[in-house]
């Protein structure tokens, strides 16, 4: 699948005084549109601003908008373009008149179908780079099989760790158990390790957004597929056992692992390591386990498998297989039925620092509703029973004191819209903790410059942002009030662009996105831009200090546009960086990417 995004750019005149930016991947016609311009606050007090069509007609003018407050030293005013009256489709750009110069790059105004839908399957792009195994796509980043001896793994104990997760305790222990066909699936990041709960999160992602009509292509359904496959392989039917990880990325100085090595993942099967050395892990890749056979299982990697394999169950009735329904609805309710509901621990990953989280009702929340949304699909009668259950976890997540906002690590919003639709007891109790999702980042953007709903010096801020925008489109999907629409649509803007840095920060989308992602098969494979991966974002400065290097990593550092050094726009204790090094702000995810693609879906059904 080949997505031409990219914009002509209209660089600034040498002499600018100022910063525009803009969403580069585009407006909707109807929609709110925001720039900003960003530079002298005494200049920019006496600018205005035109907007010109392709042929260089103004077909817009006026005054800029109310400052937002210093940047930076440099940057000490940024204030707000108002674009909404620019509402005809077309291709523009921005100039700055009066007491300041400065241009923004071009930009188009078009149809949400034309604008998101693009953006809908680049996502897709990034998860078929992202395969394991034998049936990868060549033409996707040159990709070559890897990882083959997965297809015949050792189970381990779970190890232990010190020093907040960075450093094994002793060696890794056999289990002694079968080994264990894990092959295939999609590797997390940037890295080769693949993690139950992610694919998960991010197999339900794909399902949701294709139900929601996020791409026409049969790219989408073939990731499901691919998805499925590997998320079945890690789940033993007959011994009721769920493998939570495949790799090892922190070790000691026996074990090598899967941080310790910058290569191609096709380079581990040439790795002839024998049993013992530290480097065997490398390619004899150890799978850990989420509980012993039958016994509990961590409630939040629970509640995600069986959520994915519910709407498997889902998606296999709605193409009328009733028996792939009935057989995806029994696995999901095998593994609801193990969760632990009280939890000493919530370990998704091995080291837990991986992905460390506290909220877990939300996770048995999303599992209970599409289990009994399943159940409905082929007359099973437990359907109540689990949709009682679903209202109970999302009471609890309420009550609790760990709520947060959409993303691997708190599912609560997408549950909330699922259960909403189906117990109107409960929908009004969903509906407010929905509405404190939102209005948590309305709150952070009244007091951004930019808008940014999301806090800047924490990780996870642009996926966090596309969680902000699916939330804005559940809530009014559930109440029918668009009252947080034009939230969303900043928030879009500023993924896409309308930020200090100038850069959108999905690869490929827009005229300035990150060109050296840390991604070992995008810095060696030579073959282009990672298309469609959506990267952490802008961080705390101090997280930036020191960055990964390896003697086998191709030097990368871009430059922000023009030439810039990006320091120039670090800002409010954030900064951002795209150097290969810098897995900080620009290492992707499927996480992240799934998040984004439930974003933009949910932009397509507003």
């Amino acid at each position: 699948m080949t997505v031409a995004l990219l914009l002509t750019s209209c660089s600034a005149p040498e002499s600018a005084d100022a910063q525009v930016r803009v969403d580069q991947t585009g407006y909707i016609v109807g929609e709110s549109k925001t720039a900003y311009a960003m530079g002298d606050a005494d200049a920019l007090e006496d600018a205005g601003y035109r907007v010109l069509d392709a042929e260089g007609e103004v077909v817009v003018e006026g005054d800029l908008g109310g400052g937002g407050g210093a940047w930076n030293d440099e940057y000490d005013a940024v204030h707000r373009i108002d674009l909404s009256d620019v509402d005809g489709a077309g291709v523009y750009r921005i100039e700055l008149t009066g007491g300041a110069q400065g241009s923004s790059p071009e930009f188009t105004v078009s149809s949400a179908e034309e604008v998101l839908r693009p953006l809908a399957d680049l996502t897709v792009t990034f998860f078929q780079a992202q395969r394991d195994g034998a049936d990868v796509i060549p033409e996707v980043m040159r990709r070559k099989p890897s990882h083959l001896l997965d297809a015949a793994a050792t189970v381990y104990e779970t190890p232990t760790y010190e020093d907040g997760g960075q450093t094994l305790v002793g060696d890794l222990e056999p289990s002694g158990l079968p080994h264990w066909d894990v092959s295939g699936g999609w590797f997390d990041a940037g890295d080769f390790l693949k993690f139950t709960g992610t694919t998960a999160y991010a197999t339900t992602a794909m399902i949701v957004a294709e139900r929601g009509g996020a791409t026409a292509s049969d790219d989408l359904a073939a990731e499901i597929e691919f998805g499925l496959d590997w998320l079945d392989r890690m789940w033993d039917d007959e011994t009721q056992t769920l493998a939570l990880q495949v790799g090892i990325g922190n070790g000691n100085d026996a074990v090598r692992t899967d941080h310790d090595v910058w290569r191609l993942p096709e380079d581990d099967d040439a790795n002839a390591a024998p049993e013992g050395d530290p480097d065997y892990t490398i390619s004899h890749r150890p799978v850990f386990l989420a509980g012993e056979a039958g016994a509990s299982i961590q409630p939040s990697v629970a509640g995600r498998v069986a959520a994915a394999f519910a709407l498997a169950s889902q998606r296999a009735a709605s193409q009328g297989d009733e028996e792939a329904a009935t057989t995806w609805l029994t696995k999901a309710a095998d593994i609801y039925a193990l969760a632990d509901t009280d939890p000493a621990a919530n370990a998704t990953a091995v080291p837990a620092e991986f992905y460390p989280e506290d909220s877990w009702q939300d996770d048995l929340e999303l599992a209970a509703v599409e289990l009994a949304l399943a159940a409905e699909a082929v007359d099973d009668d437990r359907a109540r029973g689990w949709l009682d259950d679903s209202a109970a976890w999302a009471t609890a997540y309420i009550d609790s004191d760990v709520r947060g906002t959409l993303g691997v690590g708190d599912v609560s919003a997408l549950a909330h819209a699922e259960l909403a639709a189906q117990d109107e007891a409960v929908a009004p109790l969903l509906i407010d903790d929905l509405r404190r999702q939102l209005d948590s980042g309305v709150d952070a953007a009244a007091s951004d410059p930019f808008g940014a709903g999301v806090s800047l010096v924490e990780f996870d801020s642009v996926p966090f942002a596309f969680g902000l925008i699916a939330t804005a489109g559940y809530y009014e999907r559930v109440t029918g009030d668009d009252g947080y629409r034009e939230f969303a649509e900043q928030q879009r803007a500023w993924v896409f662009g309308a930020n200090a840095w100038g850069s959108s920060f999905m690869i490929g989308a827009g005229d300035t996105y990150p060109q050296c992602p840390e991604h070992q098969v995008a810095n060696l494979a030579d073959a282009g831009p990672l298309l469609g991966a959506v990267v952490n974002g802008p961080n705390a400065a101090e997280q930036l200090e020191e960055l990964n290097r390896f003697e086998t990593m191709v030097p990368c550092e871009s430059d922000a546009a023009d030439g810039a050094d990006w320091a120039e726009f670090d800002g409010q204790g954030s900064r951002y960086l795209d150097d290969v090094g810098a897995w900080q702000t620009v290492e992707p995810a499927i996480d992240f990417t799934a998040t984004a693609l439930l974003g933009l879906t949910a932009g397509l059904q507003g």
